[in-house]
């Protein structure tokens, strides 16, 4: 069985930080490519960041990651391949940045991250974790 589970969200004031988790069980994820999006009240989903599987691809590809225009340079994704988890670490966050954020993992292995906003290709979506902003 393959999940996906998020963890880490919550209700931060303007200025604070949040460490997302994207925790998986039933497969390595380090063979996957695996994004975050986000979803904010009344808006279509989005993506966020995505990083490259560490395995089965050219070695120029392995662990890269990737960001919108909107996200580059404010969040950061990464890789524990102790812990199966993958990270996504926002600080100074903004009233805007109010969604539920979402990871996934792409469908086949040894991918990396072309066409990930809109989200295309993935699979294993966990539930989601709240992310409020107060100003």
């Amino acid at each position: 069985q393959v999940q996906l589970v998020e963890s880490g969200g919550g209700l931060v004031q303007a200025g604070g930080s949040l460490r997302l988790s994207c925790a998986a069980s039933g497969f390595d994820l380090g063979y996957y490519g695996i994004g975050w999006f986000r979803q904010a009240p009344g808006k279509e989903r989005e993506g966020v960041a995505c990083i490259a599987s560490s395995d089965g691809i050219i070695e120029s590809e392995k662990g890269r990651t990737y960001y919108t225009d909107a996200a580059k340079g404010r969040f950061t994704i990464s890789r524990d391949k102790v812990k199966n988890t993958v990270y996504l670490q926002r600080d100074s966050l903004k009233p805007e940045d109010t969604a539920v954020y979402l990871c996934a993992a792409r469908r086949e292995p040894g991918t990396s991250c072309d066409y990930f906003d809109p989200p295309t290709d993935f699979v294993s979506w966990g539930q989601g974790t709240q992310v409020t902003v107060s100003s």
